[in-house]
């Protein structure tokens, strides 16, 4: 198995050394994670397109290397998507307004970026050539019940309405991920939780009995990774994850740090929150491929031929269950510890908050 795993690792760095690469939204957390994995890979251009100058610059000191080039330009303008879009070959769209308050107060500046940026980096895409385009969305985008998630439901929707158009031999390949909460991203509710315990202040918990889906960052970087290797025109990714609930989250936390005290406060659920978080429908289920730890979700491909939507029914949906947090593995306090310690953040956090007490 060794030996298998380093032939691998081996022949993506023999692939990478022909890509140039564009990450869009490449300061964030993802595009982070993403940037130092294809460096790994020995990828010889990466590209980072984002809007904030300064977050460039920290990640331009902190990575120093010669292989990434910064642009700065927003999604929204087209033009500046197609300067950094010149010559690339993979693109990984991530950037995005991602909180829900800040979506929900500002709902059309989460349509300009979500859906209409969204739009001009898979048409600048198809413009250049770009041989894939992979485009991240979200579990809030399956039912959704906020500015964010519904925003993200309409990239899906962009994303696969261009598919189907440019058809399945284009040069192009348009392709979809969808997963859920990031451990330890940018405004998630771990740091958060962390930064309340080392504090001193109460974690604020909304509904203890909620459950979310619970995904390191490599992994979704893995899903991208999967998405590059085996999209078909359209296709949408999921990797299947575990889940607990905030109450079992929080015990872990407070374990591990070893504040058995410490106080908690129930601050009751938040404006468009939901029980659990649903990463695919019965209705997707039923058009999708198992691949293990993937689902891969083929684009419904039917034409304006309305027989097809309303004359025809489905018999597999009736016999399936929407895939969400309720009903996937379900993360034992044990396990939450287990694959939070996995974390480096984590394990940084706990080093100095024990150097600390010393």
């Amino acid at each position: 198995m060794t030996n298998l795993t380093g032939r691998l690792q081996e022949s993506e760095r023999l692939v990478m050394n022909n890509e140039r690469v564009l990450i869009t939204g490449g300061t964030g957390s993802f595009g982070k994670t993403m940037l130092q994995d294809l460096l790994d890979k020995g990828c010889p251009e990466i590209r980072i397109l984002s809007r904030d100058e300064e977050k460039q610059d920290m990640l331009r000191n902190a990575i120093r290397s010669s292989n990434v080039r910064f642009y700065v330009g927003d999604v929204r303008d087209r033009d500046s998507v197609d300067r950094a879009m010149a010559g690339v070959t993979r693109v990984f769209h991530a950037a995005a307004l991602k909180q829900v308050p800040s979506c929900e107060f500002f709902p059309l500046e989460a349509v300009k970026t979500n859906i209409i940026g969204s739009d001009n980096v898979i048409h600048s895409a198809v413009a250049a050539g770009v041989r894939s385009v992979v485009c991240l969305s979200t579990d809030k985008a399956v039912l959704p019940v906020n500015a964010m998630g519904m925003c993200k439901a309409m990239m899906e929707k962009v994303a696969q309405a261009l598919a189907r158009s440019i058809g399945p031999d284009a040069p192009t390949i348009v392709s979809m991920v969808r997963y859920g909460n990031v451990m330890y991203s940018r405004g998630s509710a771990i740091p958060l939780f962390v930064n309340q315990i080392r504090t001193g202040r109460p974690i604020t918990v909304t509904e203890p009995a909620m459950t979310r889906f619970l995904m390191p960052l490599r992994d979704s970087v893995a899903l991208v990774n999967h998405a590059f290797t085996n999209a078909h025109q359209g296709d949408l990714f999921i990797r299947k994850a575990p889940a607990s609930t905030i109450s079992d989250l929080v015990t872990a936390l407070i374990e591990l740090f070893g504040r058995p005290n410490h106080p908690i406060e129930h601050i009751g659920w938040r404006h468009a929150e939901k029980l659990f978080e649903t990463l695919a429908t019965a209705q997707e289920l039923s058009q999708s491929e198992d691949m293990g730890d993937y689902f891969r979700i083929k684009m419904d491909d039917r034409d304006l031929n309305y027989k097809a939507y309303f004359s025809e029914g489905d018999q597999e949906t009736a016999r399936r269950e929407d895939y969400h947090s309720h009903n996937t593995e379900r993360l034992n306090v044990a396990d939450i510890k287990a694959l939070l310690l996995s974390l480096p953040e984590i394990r940084s956090e706990l080093g100095s908050w024990n150097e600390a007490r010393v």
